[in-house]
């Protein structure tokens, strides 16, 4: 049997809120509500924000370091900073003799406990002070005597929903809950009767859809064992 051998289907805006609506029993053509309905799109990938990490929206960033500085701001488009390390070379310029050093994260008090955050050394520990525009705070700042990069790994907002004929910015294992999330939210808008269904269906689909979004790594438990001695 012959297949079609693609594998490119995408929604594009307007596919998705036709859609949802359709999904809501409602068949439409008015501007206002194709506004109305990529507004609640817009909302939906901003609560996505809150629901956990999304793979295809993880990138690498870096910034460079400067001898003494401790405060290093990211791109405005980024949630949360995942991870990071100082490294030898920028990304661009990796060989098999650049170094890397991975950083500790700590909170807002453990950061606040130290005593002198201007110490000159080698990095150590980070906190990422989470503002609208988050900021990486190093300790100790660093004295470039090896490490020159900044590098991290970030989470990115998942971008706005343009125009009409422009396509999600969503992994298409993504697609059903996303069509399903946006009938829920225009079901509270435009038919009240179908809120409790469109959320048990958003739901599900959006558990799956995070189950699915993990990586696939092995995990070994040690139990800690303790030797009693004699006095």
């Amino acid at each position: 049997m012959a297949t079609s051998g693609t594998t490119g289907f995408d929604l594009n805006i307007d596919d998705i809120i036709q859609e949802a609506y359709e999904r809501c029993a409602i068949v439409t053509s008015s501007g206002y509500d194709l506004k109305s309905a990529r507004r609640s799109l817009n909302l939906l990938f901003a609560e996505w924000g809150n629901r956990g990490i999304h793979l295809w929206k993880v990138e690498q960033d870096e910034n460079t370091l400067v001898a003494g500085q401790a405060s290093y701001t990211v791109s405005s488009d980024v949630n949360d900073v995942l991870e990071a390390f100082i490294s030898s070379t920028a990304a661009a310029s990796n060989t098999s003799n650049t170094q890397d050093i991975s950083l500790t994260k700590i909170d807002r008090s453990a950061y606040a406990a130290i005593p002198n955050k201007f110490e000159t050394g080698t990095p150590s520990q980070y906190y990422v002070d989470r503002q609208t525009t988050p900021v990486i705070n190093l300790y100790q700042t660093p004295d470039l005597s090896t490490y020159t990069v900044l590098k991290y790994f970030v989470i990115k907002r998942i971008e706005d929903a343009g125009a009409y004929t422009d396509q999600a910015d969503v992994a298409y294992r993504f697609l059903p809950c996303m069509c399903a999330g946006l009938a829920y939210y225009l079901s509270m808008k435009k038919n009240p009767q179908l809120v409790q269904q469109n959320k048990m269906i958003y739901e599900d689909e959006l558990k799956r859809a995070l189950d699915e979004d993990g990586q696939r790594a092995s995990t070994f438990i040690t139990p800690q064992n303790f030797y009693p001695t004699s006095i």
